[in-house]
């Protein structure tokens, strides 16, 4: 009755009926539909249809890369399938009339047949993947004429070799087998007699008759069942839609039979586990769409072979092979039973619109009047229908074996088992008597015990919720079934270092989700009281995003369904899917929202206490510590007494979680009832004053878990502080020594835990002690800046950057000293630390604005001496840090000390030019080493390195509060950082092109060198590129060439100073002759005049020193391409440098020796009539030639010496910087035996 219009209704249609339909409007709606589409679903349309109209009008693809686009195209739609729909038609059909119009046309020619269809066929497979087969299937051809030959280009697919297992793509093999399949699913279904269209039946006499058609098919499907692939689930369908048919009975027995050979003959084998699925799957389909009259005789024996294979080897390692076992097992036991809607199942509100809306109109004005349209069933209807239906149904056995079954599969270990089993006892139990689903009820409940594992768990949750969407579960059974989902929500079983449970609780949300589009708001109303906190609860501090926003939608669905209910609607706006998607903000923002509501204040703090403050992951329990704390402002009286007076014991709890837990959340709460103004009790106070003791007392920082004690101790101290709980002057004393004792330790979490608990702890406790206390701590902390563990030295560092200004004003001087010293590492140059000197770093500038952030009046401290200490002191060592590039196995370390004296430079400079009036704190000098030396490490190789300088250097230059005067050249500076744009200053695209110019600024070009040739010559590849053409084009960007010349001199004066600032260090040596070398190579620097000569020069004389004894051969081979370029110049220090390369031609790596040679030969091809002596080039070159360089080190050596009689190089034309011996080399028969002297005087005049 729900689905019969009303009269007003029925007159509505009769009069459409009667209009005849307007032809223009039609047209118009169609226009409208068709540009809606385009614009919203398919947008690549327009493609896709120049794609399919080349593809009809050439009749197949000629363009493979053609259909790589359309399924690249229609991959996208994979989650929203349905878009597509409007456009299958225009796709599907003129690729399936292709498809038959070829097998028509090509029948004979196989290869040329499956070319042409097998790209066509990969588009209609990827649109079947995307939209499912039975929205593609629509718009197959179906002739009755093409039934044979469906079959016919079937075993054309079947007989080809699939090779797409040895390709990358798909070459259409076995995607072609899947669209044949599904169109002959079609086709089978033909009203007619499949005999009369099988033309191989009634041949001639004296022939032999062909297979018959539903033979090849049957034959051919059931090759298919025993594949890996699609094609074995196409090939169930296909027989499903055959062997159903009334003119099947003989091929359906026959097939029967073949199935039970095959499924009671188990083997061990891949072959047969395949079989096994697709055979099993194939008669599920059957039991699906068949004749109950027809399958009821094989209903018996198919049972027994469900049973057997159950119980194999093979269907226990095979979760697929068990479902779908499920499945044909609960579709037997619905052909047992007779297909009915029993009276006594629960019918809730019409899910007909009309019908409901029916219901309004005829009670307008009378809403509760209405409610009795809903179907409740009550004790007494039940009682009838048990009286009416018992007598009626006889259920046979073999429906109890699969139930048995069924709710075994509950229990399975694979989740897609126990969905279909689920899904199995719904659908049987509501074709049962109320006695017997009672039953099966019993039974589910039972899944829940105590010794049950979650599958049992999560299986009955499906189950229950399969009940209740199906009427079956009755609202007088609520009171059994409400207790067991409370406990499924909160279902969590620790194993080991981790729990399970999260399936179960997201079960036990769906079911709470069924309850509510299941029943009526009368039938409800008790149930979503007791639900609904729990439903909250997990909603708020469940630990998985899933499982949070399940039970969101859970409560969502019953507010919305169930109609009134006290604040669902805020609450439901306040707890949606967005908001709980972050841990943090559900137990801290929507949870303390949700709990203003007195209902939930409590389930909340239960839920708190009970399950999250001893959690087994650490991050909960600290996230459960705060969130506690956050709902103490709706109840302090409630959390000071109840909940704190519960935590405080549990701090000795022999579970570490649970100790770990409450310690951290009773110093939460202690501090925010504090902030609160909530007065303890001296019972209280003395509770908390005695809990750290106790806890050492009780030895909890031994062993497994005393490193996360120790830090929920040092939060606990320091929230203790914040609250100012008095303590006696020996609980002071302990808890100082377990601060110290924290601060040694070499964990950083736990430095940090109890530097922050020390900041507030002394303040608070020990500001009014004795000079000597004060005296005492500071020199412990300074005494232990020297100490020979390393973890003491950082803890020591951090320490005394967080002491009041009254401790460090005593001995201020004494305290920047040491801390000085302990960031540069000359504290303990024999065991350099690198978190050491960050940790001094960051405790130095600290205890400066310590020191500076009282006024004079205030402090003791004689504030000239100190600015001045600041200046000259704690200035120069945070630019020495700035030149920390230590490393060690983990990199390069000495960027955290870099990184830290950005930092603490930055806020230095602020101290000094708040108190300077007239530059004798801060003047030009000052500003220029502060900003060169970022300048520096804005240009350097480390992505993040460049960014925090570019963004400080940004914010001293804009800085107001306050202002930072003479810096030189600011203008400039401004124009390359401006304030007004945000730029990715980590980007190398960005950041070297700007900050290169700067090369031009003789203030800064030194530093700004310094750094990019780290860059330039480094081994990263993309860096070295961007910053390199930053360079070069920085050198080319003059129009004018006299500035260029400029440039090129600035720049040259600039490599020459810092290769000898850098003696004998590799890290920047290396790097600047890689940049030089490239440099020469774009000719750089050859134009130069008299400066090129004076920069050859300096650069002879760096390489003399650098190449000696050197064993890096990236250095020599740099060097060596360096010499070549000088050499092929025509400047006076060509010989000189041609004299230092041909000495690399005896060097005792071998591959240098040939490098040298290479560069040999191309100088004397290019100078060698300038280098050689009485026309010695042709000799010269054919000895470089022919002499084997990188073999015998003695005999290279030898031919060396030749080489230098060859071409008679002159001592004075080599000119070392050490000594000028003028000398010809005449090298003897004599000298040619004393190879020593001969060497050394080749080593004395080449200057190595």
């Amino acid at each position: 009755m729900e689905n019969q219009p009303t009269a007003a209704g029925s007159d509505a249609v009769a009069s459409s009926e009667k209009s005849p339909p307007d032809p223009k409007l039609e047209e118009e709606l169609e226009e409208s539909k068709e540009s809606v589409l385009r614009r919203y679903f398919l947008q690549e349309w327009e493609d896709v249809k120049r794609i399919l109209g080349d593809i009809v009008s050439n009749n197949g693809v000629t363009k493979f890369s053609d259909v790589n686009r359309i399924r690249s195209i229609m991959d996208k739609y994979q989650q929203e399938g349905q878009l597509l729909e409007p456009y299958l038609e225009a796709i599907i059909s003129p690729l399936m009339s292709i498809v038959r119009s070829q097998a028509i046309q090509l029948l004979d020619q196989t290869d040329q047949l499956l070319a042409i269809i097998q790209p066509l066929c990969i588009i209609i497979y990827t649109l079947v993947n995307v939209c499912g087969y039975k929205s593609v299937i629509r718009f197959f051809p179906h002739q009755v004429s093409d039934l044979e030959l469906a079959v016919s280009l079937l075993q054309k697919c079947h007989k080809t070799v699939s090779v797409t297992s040895l390709r990358q793509e798909s070459t259409g093999e076995m995607e072609t087998k899947c669209v044949v399949l599904l169109w002959l699913y079609i086709l089978v279904l033909i009203p007619f007699d499949i005999s009369t269209v099988d033309s191989s039946i009634g041949g001639e006499e004296g022939t032999i008759e062909a297979v018959p058609l539903v033979e090849k098919i049957v034959e051919i499907s059931k090759d298919y069942l025993a594949s890996s692939g699609p094609m074995r689930r196409f090939s169930g369908l296909l027989l499903a839609r055959l062997l159903t048919r009334p003119d099947m009975a003989k091929p359906f027995n026959s097939f029967m039979e073949w199935s039970h050979e095959v499924l009671i003959s188990v083997k061990d084998d891949f072959e047969y586990h395949f079989r096994s699925i697709g055979l099993v799957e194939a008669l599920a389909s059957i039991f699906k769409v068949g004749v109950r009259k027809v399958l009821f005789d094989v209903v018996s024996y198919t049972w027994s072979d469900i049973s057997f294979l159950m119980k194999s080897s093979i269907a226990s390692r095979s979760p697929l092979l068990r479902k779908l076992l499920v499945k044909l097992s609960q579709r037997l036991g619905l052909l047992c039973l007779p297909p009915r809607a029993p009276s006594w199942q629960y019918k809730s509100k019409s899910s007909s619109l009309q019908s409901n809306l029916s219901l309004n109109v005829a009670g307008e004005g009378h809403s509760c009047d209405l409610e009795p349209q809903c179907n409740t069933i009550n004790e007494t209807t039940i009682a009838n229908s048990f009286e009416e239906e018992e007598g009626d149904m006889d259920v046979p056995e073999i429906v109890e074996e699969i139930i048995d079954l069924l709710l075994t599969g509950l229990r399975d270990s694979d989740t897609i088992v126990r969905w279909s089993a689920a899904k199995g006892v719904g659908r049987i139990t509501a074709r049962l008597t109320s006695c017997l689903s009672e039953e099966v009820l019993s039974s589910i409940l039972q899944l829940f015990s105590t010794g049950e594992g979650d599958g049992s768990w999560h299986g009955g949750c499906l189950a229950l919720a399969e009940l209740a969407r199906r009427g079956v579960l009755l609202p007088v059974s609520f009171p059994d079934v409400v207790p067991v989902i409370t406990k499924a929500l909160h279902y969590d079983v620790r194993r080991g270092p981790h729990s399970i449970g999260s399936h179960v609780r997201d079960a036990a949300a769906y079911v709470c989700w069924a309850f509510g589009r299941a029943y009526s708001n009368k039938d409800m109303k008790g149930v979503l009281e007791q639900l609904a906190p729990h439903l909250l609860t997990v909603a708020c501090y469940d630990r998985e995003v899933n499982c949070r926003r399940a039970a969101s939608a859970a409560f969502q669905e019953n507010v919305g369904r169930q109609g009134e209910f006290p604040n669902g609607i805020n609450i439901v706006n306040m707890a949606d899917y967005f908001a709980l998607s972050s841990r943090s903000n559900s137990y801290l923002h929507v949870a303390v929202s949700i709990a203003e509501y007195k209902e939930y204040l409590y389930p909340f703090v239960d839920e708190l206490l009970s399950s999250k403050i001893n959690h087994w992951e650490k991050g909960l329990r600290e996230l459960a510590a705060e969130a506690i704390s956050a709902l103490a402002k709706y109840e302090p009286d409630y959390f000071a007494g109840y909940v704190l007076q519960k935590l405080i014991p549990l701090t000795l709890s022999s579970d570490l979680c649970t100790r770990h837990g409450a310690t951290l959340a009773a110093g939460e709460l202690t501090m925010t009832l504090h902030r609160l103004g909530f007065v303890f009790s001296a019972d209280t106070q003395k509770a908390l004053s005695g809990l750290v003791p106790a806890i050492e007392k009780a030895r909890l920082y031994r062993g497994k878990g005393g490193e996360i004690m120790r830090a929920a101790v040092s939060r606990f101290i320091e929230c203790m502080s914040l609250s100012k709980i008095p303590l006696t002057e020996k609980i002071k004393k302990s808890l100082l020594d377990t601060l110290n004792e924290n601060l040694k330790h070499p964990n950083f979490q736990i430095q940090c835990g109890a530097v922050d608990a020390v900041k507030y702890f002394i303040p608070t406790y020990l500001a009014s002690s004795s000079d000597k206390v004060i005296q005492d701590i500071v020199s412990n902390y300074v005494k232990l800046l020297d100490d020979l563990n390393v973890a003491a030295r950082r803890g020591a560092a951090l320490a005394l950057g967080v002491l009041p200004n009254k401790f460090l004003a005593v001995s201020y001087n004494v305290v920047i000293t040491k801390l000085s010293s302990s960031c540069t590492g000359e504290n303990k140059p024999d065991d350099p630390d690198a978190e050491a000197r960050v940790q001094a770093v960051k405790g130095l500038i600290s205890v400066c604005e310590t020191l500076t952030a009282v006024s004079s009046e205030e402090c003791k401290v004689e504030y000239t001496s100190l600015y001045l200490l600041i200046k000259d002191k704690v200035m120069e060592t945070l630019l020495k840090a700035l030149e920390d590039y230590a490393v060690d196995n983990r990199g390069d370390v000495g960027s955290w000390v870099r990184e830290a004296a950005m930092d603490a430079l930055e806020r230095c400079t602020y101290i000094l030019c708040k108190r300077d009036t007239d530059g004798t704190l801060f003047n030009s000098d000052s500003a220029n080493k502060l900003i060169g030396g970022i300048l520096k490490q804005a240009v350097e190789k480390i992505d993040k390195i460049r960014d925090i300088a570019a963004r400080t250097l940004r914010r001293i230059l804009y800085c107001q509060n306050p202002y930072v005067q003479f810096v030189p050249h600011r203008e400039i500076l401004e124009q390359i950082f401006p304030n007004d744009q945000e730029l990715e200053w980590s980007v190398s695209t960005v950041s070297y092109p700007r900050i290169v110019k700067l090369l031009s600024v003789c203030s800064y070009s030194q530093y700004v060198l310094s750094g990019l040739v780290i860059s330039t010559g480094g081994l990263q590849e993309s860096l070295r590129k961007v910053s390199l053409e930053a360079l070069i084009e920085y050198l080319r960007a003059s129009t004018d060439g006299d500035a260029g010349m400029i440039k090129e001199h600035q720049l040259s004066n600039d490599f020459v100073r810092l290769l000898q600032q850098h003696k004998k260090c590799d890290r920047v040596i290396v790097p600047a002759y890689k940049t030089i070398d490239v440099l020469l190579s774009k000719r750089f620097f050859l134009n130069m005049e008299r400066e090129t000569v004076d920069f050859f020069t300096a650069l002879l004389d760096s390489l003399s020193i650098e190449l000696k004894a050197s064993k890096d051969f990236t250095k020599l081979s740099t060097g060596l391409s360096i010499l070549e370029c000088i050499s092929s110049h025509t400047a006076e220090t060509n010989l000189r440098a041609f004299s230092s390369l041909s000495f690399f031609l005896g060097h005792r790596y071998p591959k240098i020796r040939k490098i040298a040679a290479d560069k040999v030969y191309v100088v004397l091809e290019e100078k060698g009539d300038i280098i050689c002596k009485d026309s010695g080039k042709e000799k010269a070159i054919q000895l470089v030639l022919e002499t084997s360089w990188d073999g015998d080190l003695e005999v290279a050596k030898d031919k060396r010496l030749e080489f230098y009689k060859i071409i008679g190089l002159d001592a004075s034309i080599c000119g070392t910087s050490s000594s000028s011996v003028r000398r010809r080399v005449d090298v003897t028969k004599d000298n040619e035996n004393d190879e020593n002297k001969s060497y050394s005087s080749l080593v004395n005049y080449s200057g190595f």
